[in-house]
């Protein structure tokens, strides 16, 4: 019975820490769908860059913003003195980044043919690929 308990408390420590886990996510994504939001808009209707290739440059924009975040607060706790961050952003851009940019350079001439403008089809993106992103992060990118 006691390693049942045992077994139970760390599951409800890690299912807690997942959930507050998952809020710092949610509230990093928030801060680079703004850089990514602005960097699209600055590109497409300050620069006349068409919307494909903003979105690219704005999910790059958004990638570097959040793996900072990221290591700072997010997965903090996983980012020891032994831990490269090279190799933790190489994993970051190869998980979080490529879903987001095959993805969003993937959906945003269907959703721009269909259409829907820059900003929404880039929002729409963002959430499509956002748990999956989150899945990522926590099993392979910052794993314990």
């Amino acid at each position: 019975m006691i390693n049942f308990e045992l077994r139970s408390s760390n599951f409800e420590n890690e299912r807690t820490s997942n959930v507050a886990r998952f809020a710092k996510f949610n509230l990093v994504g928030g801060i680079g769908i703004g850089v990514q939001l602005a960097t699209v808009a600055l590109l497409v209707h300050g620069l006349g860059v068409g919307p494909v290739l903003a979105t690219a440059a704005g999910v790059t924009a958004a990638v570097l913003n959040n793996f900072a975040w990221h290591v700072r607060w997010t997965w903090q706790d996983r980012m020891g003195p032994g831990v490269s961050r090279f190799a933790a952003f190489a994993r970051f851009a190869g998980a979080n980044g490529v879903v987001s940019l095959v993805a969003s350079v993937a959906m945003m001439p269907v959703l721009v043919s269909a259409g829907v403008p820059a900003i929404p089809a880039n929002v729409i993106t963002i959430a499509v690929c956002g748990v999956l992103n989150f899945w990522l992060g926590n099993r392979l990118v910052f794993a314990a």
